[in-house]
């Protein structure tokens, strides 16, 4: 479960991100977050990750109040969440298999484990046959199939997406979608933050439109008004 409950977030230079936030997203649940550039999406999905903190309200992550984990918990924390950027920061000079372990070294995963996990993470994504191949040789669909496979490779209980389809054409984007409802068909928690309405539009998960920095609906339908804002 994620919960905001009336979050709110102010940077240093006095602007305020976000208003007085609250949702719930249950566990198990796939959820779009869209609204104009600047609305705060970014913000939201940071405040989740532990990279920003707010400034008022309560976030929960997995029943864990987010302002009591500090420290050494905090990397802890964050191997229960995959993350994928629109642009995938991949490693260059490296193959597919390098890239997707990462994660999986930086956690100090023992060498068989590591093979085995990154070998299913990849067939998940289609990827398994292009394991050794040079990250600068694969498409940029498929480059964004290895940014899947290594958020998901750790096996999180939730998946946050920035963008995930901000540089494909439609087709690509349709199927990275398709990717993220089969891993939330096995459970995992999924909210992914985009642009792309008409994308969207015909799938069957809530969408979460912020504006200016408030949550102005938390329902499955925007109404005319809110298609308005983004």
């Amino acid at each position: 479960m994620i919960s905001f409950n009336h979050v709110t977030k102010v940077y240093g230079n006095g602007f305020p991100a976000l208003k007085q936030v609250s949702f719930e997203l249950a566990d198990g649940e796939m959820a779009f977050l869209t609204g104009h550039s600047g609305a705060g999406k970014s913000t939201l999905l940071k405040i989740i990750l532990l990279m920003e903190r707010c400034s008022s309200g309560q976030v929960i992550v997995n029943h864990h109040p987010l302002d009591k984990i500090k420290g050494r918990d905090v990397a802890y924390f964050r191997r229960s969440i995959g993350v994928i950027l629109q642009d995938p920061y991949l490693l260059p000079n490296s193959n597919v298999h390098q890239n997707v372990a990462l994660p999986l070294i930086l956690a100090g995963f023992r060498h068989q484990d590591i093979a085995s996990r990154v070998r299913a993470a990849l067939d998940k994504v289609g990827l398994l046959s292009k394991e050794k191949m040079p990250i600068e040789t694969l498409s940029q669909g498929e480059q964004e199939r290895v940014s899947i496979a290594r958020a998901i490779v750790h096996k999180p209980k939730f998946l946050l997406a920035d963008e995930p389809t901000g540089n494909l054409d439609p087709s690509l984007s349709a199927e990275i979608m398709h990717l993220f409802e089969q891993f939330n068909q096995l459970g995992v928690t999924v909210l992914i933050a985009t642009h792309d309405l008409s994308l969207i539009g015909h799938l069957r998960h809530r969408i979460l439109t912020l504006h200016q920095g408030r949550m102005v609906s938390a329902g499955v339908k925007m109404s005319m008004n809110e298609e308005l804002f983004i």
